[in-house]
């Protein structure tokens, strides 16, 4: 890392990586924006995947493991002013260092060929939070990719990158289909294909106690707002709804994903 440091918020390195908080420039430049010391050490990991680290001294004396790992996978390390790493931030206190990643991604053949026993599908996801909540959910779960459809946010959304804590950088994550090419080619693969709905006929608890949850399973997520349309249902082996035990009108997207994907990994390692 050079000892000398980039102050200037408009300096054409910072203004090239600013923008990529725009879906446009991402795709365009096929780069985007992991901020924090979690999704950087993640990103480190990956090789080939840390282009530009931007860090404040102070997080360089904090995470000096960190930049080594970065140094290490060939990133170029600048040191640079708060303002400098604020500029490239999307959170009210920045942690100190942002890096640009060389856009990452998986195809859905790629995926499938992997045969996995456990899918997450996103269809129609539109805030960024939840589907990085989401995907870190499925790391955890152990699940063998994500996939969102079409009418789904980006998941290299800096909001979603920092919300799946590094956890995007561990498992497959496929963008782009259409939930009409989508269902039909998980069940050709053989994944049983359930929607979480809450007006679901079938309930969690009795696929739990019936032994169904042991087959290889895609999980249907909807949107936050309105759930699942009634053409997307209608296309899934079941609707699944998770039981409201309280008095509490529904779940989140995010906590309704994990009820359902730990319920599967609990029947699948049981099995």
């Amino acid at each position: 890392m050079s000892s000398t440091e980039l102050t200037s918020t408009r300096a054409p390195r910072v203004n090239s990586a600013r923008r990529l908080v725009k879906k446009a420039f991402r795709d365009r430049d096929g780069r985007f924006l992991a901020e924090g010391p979690q999704a950087v050490r993640e990103a480190a990991g990956s090789p080939g995947t840390l282009l530009e680290l931007y860090v404040t001294a102070e997080a360089a004396d904090r995470y000096a493991d960190i930049l080594a790992a970065a140094r290490g996978a060939g990133a170029d390390v600048v040191r640079a002013s708060g303002e400098v790493v604020a500029s490239l931030s999307g959170t009210v206190t920045p942690q100190g260092m942002v890096g640009v990643c060389a856009r990452i991604g998986s195809s859905l053949p790629d995926l499938l060929a992997t045969a996995p026993t456990l899918v997450t599908v996103l269809a129609h996801a539109r805030d960024p939070g939840n589907v990085g909540t989401v995907i870190r959910c499925s790391d955890a779960a152990g699940v063998g990719g994500v996939v969102l459809t079409d009418a789904s946010v980006d998941p290299l959304n800096p909001k979603a990158v920092r919300a799946s804590a590094g956890s995007l950088f561990h498992l497959p994550v496929v963008t782009g289909p259409t939930v009409e090419e989508l269902l039909p080619a998980l069940r050709a693969a053989g994944l049983r294909v359930l929607a979480a709905d809450g007006a679901g006929e079938r309930d969690l608890d009795d696929l739990l106690d019936d032994g169904s949850l042991v087959r290889p399973t895609a999980w249907v997520f909807g949107n936050e707002a309105w759930g699942l349309p009634e053409t997307t249902r209608a296309l899934c082996d079941d609707v699944v709804r998770v039981p409201i035990h309280g008095r509490a009108e529904s779940l989140n997207l995010a906590t309704a994903a994990a009820v359902c994907l730990y319920a599967s990994a609990r029947a699948q390692r049981r099995r």
